[in-house]
């Protein structure tokens, strides 16, 4: 009997995380799912999952969410990690208290759940952590200063976590989405895109559970852009 594989998706209750538990679902996971809003508990009762209302910001509802699909399933195979906004100002008019929520909101909402979840991958040699990102990632945006700047040390860590845990057979990747349809649209955002359209949360939920997937078995540690062809290498 094939074994049952178990997602947890955090601040999963709107939006490209909410997107990401559907997809995972209809691919024959078991979801537990963390959202602040209450929403996240309702969509995993559709889903027929298990979900918290918490924060991604406490350890201990993270903690929650981890023990209660543990509980239920005594496994996890893939974590994907959402946020929600950081603050947003001029660049030197963002206070110190803001900067470190910056932090908590696009750095600390990865590093907390890897912490929790890494051991139980390790015993089971096997896991899959996904990280939505940014596409401004690498070619930062003044709108979005603090999702910027710690998501490009996203990526460092990304990168250190997949280099020493590969041997472990556990792999962390970041999607990094464009203008997507879960933000108010403007003709101006849309223009600037190649494709002239705005992605869809689908679109990165599809990419993400491509990347929880067996078929990804050999990437690791990447930065995925997911953007219509707004991002350039560098």
């Amino acid at each position: 009997m094939p074994t049952q594989k178990v997602a947890l998706v955090t601040a999963g209750g709107s939006g490209m995380g909410a997107a990401a538990a559907r997809r995972l679902a209809a691919d024959g996971f078991k979801v537990a799912i963390l959202s602040s809003s209450g929403k996240g508990e309702a969509l995993a009762a559709e889903l027929q999952g298990v979900g918290v209302t918490g924060s991604n910001q406490s350890n201990d509802d993270m903690r929650r969410l981890v023990d209660l699909a543990m509980s239920n399933w005594g496994r996890i195979d893939v974590l994907v990690n959402s946020a929600g906004h950081g603050p947003r100002a001029q660049i030197i008019e963002i206070t110190d208290e803001d900067w470190h929520k910056g932090l908590d909101v696009y750095l600390m909402n990865v590093i907390r759940p890897t912490r929790l979840v890494t051991p139980i991958m390790q015993a089971q040699k096997s896991g899959a952590i996904v990280n939505i990102s940014t596409a401004w990632a690498f070619e930062p945006a003044a709108m979005f200063p603090t999702s910027a700047v710690f998501r490009a040390g996203l990526a460092s860590y990304t990168k250190i976590y997949a280099d020493t845990y590969a041997a472990d057979n556990i792999r962390m990747n970041n999607v990094l989405p464009g203008w997507i349809d879960s933000l108010p649209g403007t003709e101006e955002r849309r223009d600037s895109v190649p494709m002239r359209r705005y992605g869809t949360s689908e679109e990165i939920a599809a990419t993400i559970a491509f990347l929880a997937s067996e078929g990804a078995g050999y990437i690791t540690g990447q930065n995925i852009r997911v953007d219509g062809g707004l991002g350039r290498s560098v």
